[in-house]
């Protein structure tokens, strides 16, 4: 039997925002729901419209609401949420104007800024100035090279205010990635850092400048800011044809009024990245009213996030949890913003940022809470965490050890809400709520009115048995497009060409009779031996357990007509590999999941692959191993260690 980890008391439930909602549509209904999730969520899959058409007016969305709830298409992406409604996503982030803290930075060597709500207006309106001074018109590109700073932040908003579209890249991103990228949208500004830092690395931003502009042609100006707390790098190349402008310049120009003109609710916000570990990264459309709704319902509906409250996700700006974070401004929160690595001087550095910075919710990958659980296995409750409510955890699945170092070492009494979604849709399909307890290993359930499944290979509805991560109805956040992307081929072919009028996700999962879902990983790594389908995560959640291993990777390798098991670890430093380890690795295995699972090869690198969020790159690793060239290394983090999967003897019998 699942074991239940925790559940909100009685006064949590009641005081949540999901509460109010459901007291709110049960009175517009004359319908009850008695606190029930299930219930909740039934209907609002059933009357998706009357859902989306209701929570506009539940959390007072700015703007003009259509009076038709729905304009309905044979194509599933063509469906339309709201049809002529019309809002300004920046007035809606802006929704507060006084002197409280609405954003505060704090750099990995413990710089710390804030910025009010008022500054925060004042500083977007005079960017938005300066857009119209340049004639920056509606759906003109505006592209950012930027760490994760309160500039950003402003950027972004003040592009959405005048109907711009966004699109950003982190730091850490070669210019030969945010070429790939930035190329293909042709942006008409570009804002950019003078430096940025990692794990205590100074790391020159300017000098890339010249190869990106000459690259990117559509590039007018250029508008550099200065890393908080650091001395301005200045520019000694001379850059011709382009106009460049300080920061601070543009903080001068004083402007004491916005006028937000409300666009379409189908407007163009922000323009996101596949990953481009297999090719060039496709250019993800999104939404400007669907991004925004969708946002607020899970930060409001899902996460309890409310007015004052302290928001703060490890991200970069090249991932979209960045836009889920920055939208949290639209429920009057505030936001916390960190640059750098997350485990500079201090294994525990997020928790204690957490702990000083009175978080209320924290979101962490997975990957940071096992590494977390390896370096301070006892850290039994050493931060106070008295304003902590919410754990999110995403990025890659969340292992049952992973839970249960949560609640015996962070916190007891807090929601660890796993969260599960991706860059195509800027948002989550299965994540959590105050109204269900948390199950060990099991993401809570499916967001509110989506439809949510699992398939199998016919295309059958399955549950507790692994398949194909669906969502069968039309949802506001869905991709507008694929930029550039002719007669939509590449966008259906990603999508709806799998299974016919349902979104096909591309994750490895299953339903459980708990409404729960677990995430097995990414359906294109999924393991085929002997014909049986095998999740990853059930191999990394063995292999994790031990202290030796640092991390690892497995992938299927093509062998006598059937596929094997590659298991690749990088060792903890202090440790050897042994052959005593290697067949204590397999016993794990075999014993915890099955002898399908356990590997054929155990194989010592030094590094494993990862894109710029994180994730490890199953696929990369495995397309070397078979021989097959990797066309766009430059969406990796760690490029280079790539080279150690090739021509592998052990491979080779």
């Amino acid at each position: 039997m699942t074991k239940k980890l925790w559940e909100a008391s009685l006064y949590q439930k009641k005081n949540s925002i999901l509460f109010s909602f459901e007291s709110y549509i049960s009175k517009k209904l004359n319908k009850k729901f008695n606190n029930n999730y299930q219930k909740i969520l039934d209907w609002s899959i059933k009357n998706s419209p009357e859902f989306w058409s209701s929570f506009w007016d539940f959390t007072k969305i700015k703007g003009i609401k259509s009076t038709k709830k729905i304009k309905k298409s044979k194509v599933f992406y063509k469906n339309l949420f709201l049809p002529n409604s019309k809002l300004n996503f920046a007035e809606n982030l802006l929704s507060k104007n006084n002197n409280e803290k609405a954003a505060t930075f704090i750099s990995e060597n413990d710089f710390r800024e804030e910025r009010s709500w008022a500054k925060l207006n004042e500083n977007t309106r005079n960017l938005a100035q300066f857009f119209k001074n340049k004639k920056i018109k509606q759906k003109d590109r505006i592209a950012a090279y930027m760490p994760n700073i309160i500039e950003t932040v402003e950027a972004f908003i003040a592009t959405t205010s005048v109907g711009a579209i966004w699109s950003s890249c982190s730091p850490d991103f070669g210019v030969r990635g945010v070429i790939e990228r930035f190329s293909q949208i042709n942006p008409k500004l570009l804002f950019i850092t003078d430096q940025y830092f990692y794990n205590g690395k100074q790391i020159n931003i300017l000098d890339r400048l010249p190869e990106i502009l000459k690259a990117i042609p559509s590039i007018k100006y250029v508008v550099i800011t200065n890393y908080p707390g650091k001395k301005f790098i200045k520019n000694k190349k001379k850059l011709k044809k382009v106009k460049i402008f300080k920061w601070a310049e543009l903080m001068k120009i004083n402007s004491n009024k916005i006028n937000y003109f409300n666009f379409d609710f189908e407007q163009e916000l922000a323009i996101l990245y596949s990953s481009g570990t297999t090719g060039k990264p496709k250019c993800i459309c999104h939404r400007t009213g669907g991004v925004l709704i969708q946002h607020k319902k899970e930060h409001q509906l899902h996460c309890d996030i409310k007015e004052s409250d302290n928001v703060f996700y490890f991200t970069t700006c090249g991932w979209m949890m960045w836009n889920w974070l920055v939208s949290a401004l639209a429920s009057k929160a505030s936001i916390v913003l960190f640059d750098g690595s997350p485990m500079y001087k201090k294994d525990d550095l997020l928790l204690k940022i957490a702990d000083k910075e009175k978080i209320t919710l924290l979101g962490i990958s997975a990957k940071y809470i096992d590494a977390l659980s390896k370096l301070k296995p006892s850290l039994k409750y050493k931060y106070q965490l008295n304003k902590l409510k919410t754990i999110c955890s995403t990025g890659s699945p969340l292992s049952n050890d992973g839970f249960k170092y949560i609640y015996q070492n962070v916190k007891k009494n807090v929601h660890l809400s796993s969260i599960s979604g991706g860059t195509d849709i800027v948002s989550c399909f299965v994540l959590g709520n105050l109204y269900q307890p948390v199950y060990m290993g099991e993401i809570q359930n499916n967001g509110l009115a989506l439809d949510v499944d699992i398939f199998n290979d016919k295309g059958n509805s399955i549950k507790n048995k692994k398949g194909e991560l669906v969502c069968r109805n039309p949802f506001p956040s869905m991709p507008l497009k694929f930029w550039n992307d002719k007669n939509d081929k590449k966008f259906k072919d990603a999508y709806f060409n799998r299974f016919p009028n349902s979104w096909h996700h591309g994750d490895f999962a299953e339903k459980k009779d708990t409404g729960g879902f677990i995430i097995h990983g990414r359906s294109d790594t999924t393991l085929n031996p002997g014909g049986v389908r095998l999740g990853t995560s059930e191999i990394y959640s063995e292999v994790e357990k031990f202290p030796q291993i640092k991390e690892s990777i497995v992938v299927g390798q093509s062998w006598d007509n059937d596929v094997r098991i590659i298991l690749f670890i990088v060792m903890n430093q202090k440790f050897k590999f042994t052959e005593e380890l290697l067949k204590k690795i397999k016993i794990q295995i075999r014993e915890n999941t099955s002898p399908r699972h356990v590997p054929h090869k155990v194989i010592v690198v030094k590094d494993i692959p990862r894109t710029k969020s994180g994730k490890i790159v199953e696929l990369a690793v495995k397309n070397v191993i078979e021989g097959n060239n990797i066309k766009n290394k430059e969406a990796l983090a760690n490029p280079k260690s790539l080279e150690q999967f090739k021509n592998l003897k052990e491979l080779s019998y």
